[in-house]
């Protein structure tokens, strides 16, 4: 699966809030998600476990392990994706434990915009951020997503700071050697 991603800095969650309101996309869930990174030989691996935090019970999502290709660029980027299940891990990286890297705390507001997934993320160690997925449907279709990712990301562009290069893990790996932990 392929999608268009971009990532900034999260000024203004309220105001994100109302933008996306004001475009008419849907809130769709609000969840704690943990992601836990382990270190590949080749992309990213992450293991995701979530916990829907705005039903009237906390309810689990199921685990998703995600796999996934992406340039480290502060612009609109492609990602190359796989979800994958556990026995689908197991068969592609083998049964021994994964050597973990790190893990990554955040809880996750989704929205959706036509077929762009926006997420307003507030990540533990790390603060407020804004992420769109765009969702690339054909091999011919990756003008078309970066297209609307494009408008997304300038309508949001109000409630946003710095536009950031790599993923949550990088920023606090990164953090993480500045504060010494």
């Amino acid at each position: 699966m392929k999608n268009i991603e971009y990532k900034a800095e999260l000024r203004d969650p309220d105001l994100a809030r109302a933008i996306a309101r004001e475009i008419g996309a849907n809130s769709i869930v609000k969840v704690q998600q943990t992601d836990t990174y382990y270190n590949v030989a080749s992309g990213r691996l992450k293991k995701r476990e979530a916990v829907a935090l705005d039903r009237a019970v906390a309810t689990p999502e199921p685990v998703e392990y995600i796999v996934y290709e992406r340039a480290n660029r502060v612009d609109l980027r492609p990602s190359d994706y796989s979800v994958l299940t556990e026995p689908e891990l197991r068969q592609r990286y083998g049964q021994a434990p994964l050597p973990v890297w790190l893990t990554v705390a955040k809880i996750r507001e989704l929205w959706m915009w036509r077929s762009v997934r926006i997420h307003l993320d507030k990540v533990d160690h790390l603060g407020w951020f804004f992420e769109i997925e765009s969702l690339v449907r054909e091999p011919t279709d990756e003008q078309h997503a970066r297209l609307l990712a494009e408008q997304i990301r300038a309508t949001f562009a109000p409630a946003l700071g710095e536009p950031v290069g790599g993923s949550y893990s990088d920023l606090l790996a990164q953090h993480m050697d500045i504060e010494g932990d």
